[in-house]
């Protein structure tokens, strides 16, 4: 696909007002796009520029989208800042991530409520002391769909690194023990799951007063990992009716 350089375009994720709604699930793999946008009750695909593929259609009556971020908060905070641009208002990141503590069962989605900063992105927009925070909203939402369609699941924080391979690979990195020390502290403080996007995705949120939440199918030796993902995309699509039913209700959130 040919690069527009309009200036109704945004530059990286190759969107125009109107190519979105206010509602977006955020999946890493642009692969993912299109599965999801089968659960609509109608897509289209809109455009694919580097790892951005879009893919807008309706829930309900309300136009969602699906946009893929790719791997890591930098390119997740570039699409994010351009779909905001757009209208968009509500976020959820829709992935795969390692699961952390021992007694996670196979095939349990994790709801995410907040994210370690254990990157650099957000870094860029506020001290590292702020919390990268879910919406209560976002949620409260994921939470009622997961028991819609009877998916396990359970709430908790991610670790949203940087490096993929000095997570599964330690040991083999110059900084193993302190590699080694961050994670096992991670753990004692009860983090459910590691991934790569979530705490830049709530950070700028955050900063921008939109919404954004998280739902990941965590991996474990044993799981069906076919049927755990779709799963998790069930749970994310019937999230956004549940948003989009309450949001029109005029609901009190919690």
């Amino acid at each position: 696909m040919s690069v527009s350089h309009d200036e109704d375009v945004q530059y990286h994720v190759q969107l125009r007002p109107g190519d979105v709604g206010r509602y977006v699930l955020l999946p890493g793999d642009p692969g993912r796009c299109e599965p999801i946008a089968a659960l609509f009750d109608e897509a289209a695909h809109v455009s694919s520029n580097r790892e951005y593929t879009t893919w807008t259609g309706t829930l309900d009556g309300e136009k969602v989208s699906v946009v893929s971020t790719g791997i890591g908060c930098p390119s997740a905070a570039i699409a994010v800042e351009e779909l905001i641009k757009l209208g968009a208002d509500t976020f959820i990141r829709v992935g795969t991530s390692g699961a952390m503590q021992p007694d996670t069962p196979s095939g349990q989605l994790a709801i995410v409520t907040a994210a370690i900063r254990d990157e650099g992105t957000s870094s860029h927009y506020l001290p590292m002391e702020f919390p990268a925070v879910a919406s209560p909203q976002v949620v409260d939402a994921l939470a009622i769909a997961a028991r819609t369609v009877g998916a396990d699941y359970r709430l908790g924080v991610t670790q949203s690194k940087d490096s993929f391979y000095g997570e599964v690979e330690p040991e083999r990195m110059p900084m193993a023990a302190r590699l080694a020390d961050r994670w096992n502290a991670w753990i004692a403080g009860g983090a459910i799951c590691s991934e790569m996007e979530a705490a830049a995705i709530f950070v700028i949120s955050s900063i921008n007063r939109v919404r954004a939440g998280g739902i990941m199918h965590m991996w474990s030796e044993g799981g069906d990992a076919d049927a755990d993902r779709a799963r998790m995309l069930e749970v994310s699509v019937e999230s956004l009716r549940v948003l989009i039913a309450k949001d029109r209700a005029g609901a009190q959130w919690p």
